[in-house]
């Protein structure tokens, strides 16, 4: 009697177990932003980028940093947009120092673009994945006049 109690016992804590881990094991990774804009997903969730202007200065195409997001590079699993772009001329480039602007601020141009992958998630939701690694650095997304800019650490 004793011994089918102690297993009866270790049954149900098995039981019980598994009833809370399996949720947890089989949790679905949902992206909800609650507002338009890109975003990068990190391990600890959705990381809201800020927008910048894009300047055109005699043909010459540039942004200044203005206090951008950092990021550590191994936090970094690929970046979200949220609303209605057009992501044919969606570019994702490393920044290269230009020179400072009359405030003082950096001015940085836009380097070579990076090969992604871009994958629709829902209606107006879409992830964006560099196809190659992603080096530490200064990175802005550009489409037409806005760039999300960021730094990897």
């Amino acid at each position: 009697m004793n011994m089918a109690m102690s297993r009866c016992r270790i049954l149900i804590c098995i039981l019980l177990i598994m009833l809370v881990a399996i949720p947890l094991y089989a949790k679905d990774d949902k992206i909800n932003p609650k507002e338009p804009g890109a975003y990068i997903k990190t391990s600890q969730g959705l990381k809201r980028l800020l927008p910048n202007i894009v300047f055109d200065e005699e043909g010459l195409i540039y942004v200044e940093a203005n206090n951008p997001v950092h990021f550590l590079l191994k936090d970094v699993q690929y970046f979200v947009f949220s609303g209605k772009y057009d992501f044919k001329v969606l570019t994702l480039n490393p920044m290269r120092f230009l020179g400072p602007s009359p405030l003082g601020k950096p001015r940085l141009a836009f380097g070579k673009n990076v090969d992604f992958d871009i994958k629709q998630i829902g209606p107006d939701l879409y992830t964006i994945k560099p196809k190659g690694l992603l080096g530490r650095g200064y990175f802005s997304l550009w489409i037409n006049e806005t760039a999300w800019d960021f730094i990897l650490d």
